[in-house]
């Protein structure tokens, strides 16, 4: 007996020695040096530039492109006929740009901690205000200041003020200004790596920065007084200014890279066809950006025909043959398509807009004209030697018949076909162009003004959901952001 306790506690003795060695050394042991736990900024910053873009671009084409009006769903699309709580191809942006927030405020914090980081503080913050800008003007109010805290123990952040969101401390347009101080300061020697819109060009980035700026206070120019700051900015200038300098990456023609429109089911490709709202302007203005962007009907090769959006597919028969498929651009030669984040044409079009409502002493003539010029560079069309000199395209300022608001926001509003949601919130900010009620609305022929929170929210975080549901009606789409006063 004296015999086997002596082995049973030399056994114990011996299971808490290979225990105690095996804890002390647990981790390196259980670590695989081949998988790294961080993932490198350079490599970060890539993901989070290319995946948001190409995202955020099949969102525009699938979703955005509905809202604004460019394309028509001719199946059983709820989404199209304004149940925005349906999405199908698209319609839920809130997790692309949350999860690339979380991604890019990982490029931050490295930012802010390791100096040989510190070239990408101001890409970073420039991101972090374009992506939360998108956000806030889809659906209000939302999680910020709280927000992408989960591994801190926090998963119920509350919802800020798209007020606060926009004006606040680290909010968008104080990002902007720090991102600009940061790029104009830094002195070290640790190029941008991972940049797939510049390539590390710090300058470029800067002008990205001012243009982002410069969209933002004329967003909210109508409930903010950032008059004298607009002025300041426009006259200070180093905007984004030529094509060469756009905040874009381009898709390509084969895998993996190219825009996903191409690999789709043929079945779901002939889903989309041009809006009525869309050909009527185009038509309207002779515009031969009607070939870019679309195809001649099935039924006669030269003829483009638009239908009504939101048609009840269970009610109203469509063949597709009568209307216009999307162009190549977005199918067949996806090479010659841009995800587009800021460009010189989109600037040019807001200093115009400046010098139309007087918030800068500049020739509003000029800058659109400036800006029509560069946004059929950008599309690959050949503008007409008289486009800008007669017919409604051509600028006219005063007058009886001048509406000088509504030539700009038109024009801008073509060319940010499949650019995420821009030409539905420039719609809700300016009530341009004229967008038309949709044939089978479920929304009692009203165009929707916001995105409704996702239904997971109301599961996920349901105190904070709740009190923003109430702040809009009820997660309603009609109930307007802050700064649309339309």
């Amino acid at each position: 007996m004296t015999t086997m306790k002596f082995i049973y506690s030399t056994l114990i003795t011996i299971s808490i020695i290979i225990m105690s060695s095996c804890t002390d050394d647990f981790q390196n042991i259980n670590t695989n040096p081949n998988a790294p736990i961080e993932v490198e900024t350079e490599f970060l910053l890539r993901q989070v530039i290319y995946d948001y873009g190409e995202q955020m671009s099949y969102e525009g084409f699938a979703a955005g492109n509905l809202l604004g009006q460019y394309f028509t769903a001719v199946d059983f699309n709820l989404f199209d006929r304004h149940s925005l709580s349906e999405p199908q191809f698209g319609g839920n942006p809130w997790p692309i740009i949350y999860t690339n927030l979380r991604d890019n405020e990982l490029i931050l914090k490295a930012s802010l901690e390791n100096p040989i980081d510190a070239v990408y503080e101001g890409p970073a913050r420039i991101l972090k205000a374009y992506m939360t800008a998108a956000l806030t003007d889809i659906f209000g109010d939302v999680p910020y200041g709280e927000a992408l805290q989960g591994k801190d123990g926090n998963v119920t952040p509350v919802y800020d003020l798209q007020e606060d969101i926009y004006l606040g401390d680290e909010g968008i347009i104080d990002n902007l200004d720090k991102a600009i101080i940061a790029l104009e300061s830094y002195s070290g020697t640790q190029t941008l790596r991972g940049d797939v819109l510049y390539d590390g060009n710090l300058d470029n980035w800067i002008k990205f920065a001012k243009s982002l700026k410069l969209k933002y206070l004329m967003r909210i120019k109508d409930v903010a007084n950032v008059t004298f700051e607009l002025f300041d900015l426009i006259s200070e200038g180093g905007f984004i200014s030529d094509n060469s300098e756009n905040a874009t990456f381009s898709f390509t023609d084969g895998p993996p890279n190219n825009f996903r429109l191409a690999t789709a089911r043929v079945g779901d490709f002939n889903l989309y066809v041009m809006s009525e709202t869309m050909e009527e302007i185009l038509v309207e203005y002779n515009d031969p950006r009607i070939e870019t962007f679309f195809r001649p009907t099935g039924a006669d090769d030269s003829v483009y025909n638009g239908l009504l959006n939101g048609p009840n597919a269970s009610e109203t028969s469509v063949s597709i043959a009568d209307y216009s498929l999307s162009g190549t651009v977005f199918r067949e030669q996806t090479s010659l398509l841009q995800a587009n984040f800021m460009t010189a044409w989109e600037t040019e079009y807001l200093i115009a807009e400046a010098a139309v409502v007087g918030a800068f002493f500049g020739n509003a003539t000029t800058y659109y004209n400036r800006a029509t010029e560069l946004a059929f560079e950008f599309w690959n069309t050949e503008m007409p030697q008289d486009y800008l000199t007669s017919g409604p395209a051509a600028f006219v300022l005063s007058g009886p018949e001048a509406d000088p608001l509504k030539q700009i926001i038109t024009q801008k509003w073509i060319s940010n076909i499949i650019n995420g949601y821009e030409g539905w919130i420039e719609y809700r900010r300016t009530g341009f162009p004229e967008f038309k009620t949709v044939a089978a609305s479920l929304n009692n022929n009203l165009i929707p003004v916001r995105m409704p929170y996702p239904t997971d929210e109301e599961a996920l975080n349901g105190d904070n959901f709740s009190v923003a549901a109430q702040a809009t009606d009820g997660n309603s789409i009609n109930a307007k952001v802050w700064w649309d006063i339309q």
